[in-house]
């Protein structure tokens, strides 16, 4: 997969069983996150990782998509780290701008899944922004 995804065209010849793996590898992320209370965001690794372990070897669109969302989650779990981190080093005085922080990140992050799933269900690549591609 290239850096330059071309993420306005739908990918041609795409089965309904391609686009709900795609997009169960998103909604998956976000339950398991939500369910485990985020767990510093490893719930969600661990089903776009399921995912992409399962069905990697099927089809390069479901690969993408699971990836992305692999690295999307394991990106929020290194952020939630940090900002817990950052208010501990501080002795709890950073919690005035990690919680605030926190919460808006919480809303980007649930924002950015459904847009993914979305994308995925019609058939479109998605790019999380600010996402390190770890995978």
């Amino acid at each position: 997969m290239t850096d330059t995804l071309d993420t306005t065209l739908p990918t041609p010849a795409l089965s309904a069983e391609e686009r709900n793996w795609a997009m169960a590898s998103h909604i998956t992320a976000l339950v398991l996150a939500l369910l485990t209370s985020w767990f510093f965001g490893v719930g969600g690794a661990v089903g776009a990782l399921a995912i992409w372990l399962i069905k990697r070897d099927d089809s390069t669109f479901i690969a993408q998509h699971a990836k992305e969302s692999l690295n999307f989650n394991v990106t929020m779990a290194i952020v939630a780290l940090l900002l817990i981190g950052l208010t501990i080093l501080t002795l709890g005085i950073g919690a005035l701008l990690t919680v605030p922080a926190a919460v808006v990140i919480g809303i980007a992050w649930f924002v950015c899944t459904i847009i993914a799933a979305m994308r995925a269900k019609e058939g479109l690549p998605y790019r999380y922004p600010f996402t390190l591609r770890l995978f």
